[in-house]
């Protein structure tokens, strides 16, 4: 029996029988929609069962008479199910909906430079991909770690008494909050110079760069380079009261 006569006989007759084939012929397509997925972290059975109810709603919603093939319905329809479960039940806490999207980004452009490179990318290379702000990737990056909770009984991995739980470094004292502190008070005073200044400094502080490497990016000398970036920091230790970037 062709798949329109099992169409015809579950949504004209009621035939469960007929709905249930109509299931077991297109298992395999959801299975492999699922399976697009499984680099985001979640089990793979999840993915499926996700797919599945994507397939049922397909089969129920799917309108034979407009003349289209059901294969080109169902595929939206599933990968919507497994979006939509992305988006409102794999996060473990709430998260903006447009935050969701752009961490989700992130990590497939994660999985698809590491599978070239061979190496997670950095954060500088991430953003030439996706043709995004390195801002933007760091906030999108910081959404994505909602995404999973981790439990208190988990093992601490921290250097300490063995046996020691997520839970029982809650209250501690963290000395990296200072530094987190100074890093939020830099961020802020970066956004009060200009674009040429803000390159430099991304390109020297974050990925690292040697004056004669940003030289060679901006086209020009090594001695402006000096200079933009003496500036910059002059600017930020007068913004910040604080001294520890060297130019």
């Amino acid at each position: 029996m062709n798949t329109d006569e099992l169409f015809v006989r579950w949504q004209r007759h009621g035939d469960q029988a007929a709905r249930d084939d109509l299931v077991q012929r297109f298992m395999p397509l959801a299975r492999s929609l699922a399976r697009r997925y499984m680099g985001a972290r979640e089990p793979l059975e999840d993915l499926q069962q996700v797919a599945n109810i994507g397939l049922l709603k397909a089969i129920d919603r799917f309108q034979p008479e407009q003349g289209n093939a059901f294969s080109s319905f169902a595929v939206p329809t599933i990968l919507g199910e497994l979006k939509r479960y992305f988006r409102d039940c794999g996060w473990a806490v709430h998260v903006p909906r447009g935050a969701q999207e752009m961490a989700l980004k992130v990590e497939q452009a994660q999985q698809r430079l590491a599978g070239l490179a061979g190496r997670s990318p950095s954060v500088a290379e991430l953003a030439q991909h996706l043709e995004w702000p390195v801002e933007q990737v760091l906030e999108a990056l910081e959404a994505g770690s909602a995404h999973h909770s981790v439990s208190l009984d988990a093992p601490s991995e921290s250097d300490g008494e063995e046996h020691q739980t997520l839970g029982d470094s809650i209250g501690v004292d963290d000395r990296r909050l200072q530094s987190l502190e100074e890093s939020l008070t830099f961020a802020a005073a970066a956004r009060m110079l200009d674009e040429r200044e803000q390159r430099v400094l991304m390109l020297r502080f974050v990925e690292d760069r040697t004056q004669t490497e940003i030289a060679a990016e901006l086209g020009v000398s090594q001695m402006q380079v000096s200079r933009i970036l003496r500036r910059a920091v002059e600017r930020l230790r007068e913004q910040t009261g604080q001294g520890q970037l060297e130019a």
